[in-house]
């Protein structure tokens, strides 16, 4: 358990840390996702075997008659089989770190960890990849809309950026759906806060709410704003990953719905063996490491990628 005293690994069960230790690692997870924030919740079991019937619309009710035939809705209700993935990662810590610092340690997961599940989820959601590129968990995702609106497009004089943000609403609200808010990439935000019009004087102010959690939340020309590194696909201190060009995705965010399976679970181990990237063997007991191997179930399913527009950058690779 959590305790003002310094935390031992001895303090701690041998396979599994206590709820009071990942819960808060979990909970962040979900504030951090930019998705999640915008999405709506199902319920998800975590049998990978069990898809879970999720309805992406509303009934359409109808007045009736005094004994008349009740009405049968007519809205053609969309439903979604959500199945559990699961998301995980493999963490090796030097044992005199965890043997005399594990208070410090957890306090460390549950600032990373949370980071890390928020932005693969994300990028599974949006770009439907892993992180390393491959086939995401997903059989939905956002950027198949074929939706699609340039920033850079509208003069100045017309609007800049403020109309290209407007006439990608557009899109969504004349093919009848709903536009309730973006999940963008921060490099938008530097974008938005030097647009001017014609007079030199900025058409935005910031656009995010401070207190509101590290997806940034806020709100942009109106709507919901929740900002995300997975909307570009390029994430700080990773090499490997590359900038699409994707600056945001908007729409209708009732037709995406997430499922959560369980709390995050960290399990630890000190005689286990792992393979590193370059396909080396590691033994934990034999060079004095803990693994730490956290794991969680998600789901996600999109009724309709024509709710959604994506905006992007000049150079946009699909």
């Amino acid at each position: 358990m959590v305790a003002t005293d310094p935390l031992l690994l001895s303090d701690v069960n041998d396979a599994l840390l206590p709820r009071t230790i990942t819960a808060p690692i979990f909970e962040k997870s979900v504030e951090q996702s930019a998705i999640m924030s915008l999405a709506r919740r199902a319920p998800l079991a975590i049998d990978a075997t069990t898809s879970i019937p999720v309805p992406m619309d509303v009934p359409t009710a109808d007045w009736v008659g005094q004994g008349a035939r009740k009405p049968l809705s007519s809205g053609g209700i969309d439903v979604k089989q959500m199945t559990a993935k699961k998301l995980a990662v493999l963490i090796p810590v030097a044992e005199e770190v965890v043997m005399t610092n594990a208070g410090g340690l957890w306090t460390q997961l549950q600032n990373d960890l949370p980071t890390a599940f928020a932005r693969a989820f994300d990028y599974a959601a949006i770009h439907g990849k892993s992180m390393k590129g491959a086939s995401g968990p997903f059989p939905d995702h956002l950027i198949e809309t074929t939706k699609w609106q340039a920033l850079g497009t509208a003069a100045d004089s017309a609007g800049g950026v403020y109309a290209d943000l407007v006439n990608g609403m557009a899109e969504v609200v004349d093919d009848d759906w709903d536009f309730t808010g973006f999940a963008a990439d921060p490099r938008l935000k530097p974008q938005l806060l030097l647009a001017t019009d014609t007079n030199g004087r900025p058409i935005f102010v910031d656009t995010t709410t401070a207190g509101t959690g590290a997806a940034s939340a806020g709100t942009l020309i109106g709507e919901d704003l929740a900002y995300s590194r997975a909307v570009s696909g390029k994430h700080r201190r990773q090499s490997t990953s590359s900038d699409t060009g994707l600056r945001a995705i908007g729409g209708d965010w009732s037709q995406a719905a997430y499922g959560v399976g369980m709390d995050i679970t960290v399990r630890i181990s000190k005689e286990a063996t792992y393979v590193d990237e370059e396909g080396g063997v590691h033994s934990a007991f034999q060079e004095n490491l803990v693994l730490l191997l956290a794991e969680a179930f998600y789901g996600f399913v999109v009724g309709d990628v024509e709710a959604f527009v994506k905006y992007t950058s000049a150079g946009y690779v699909s």
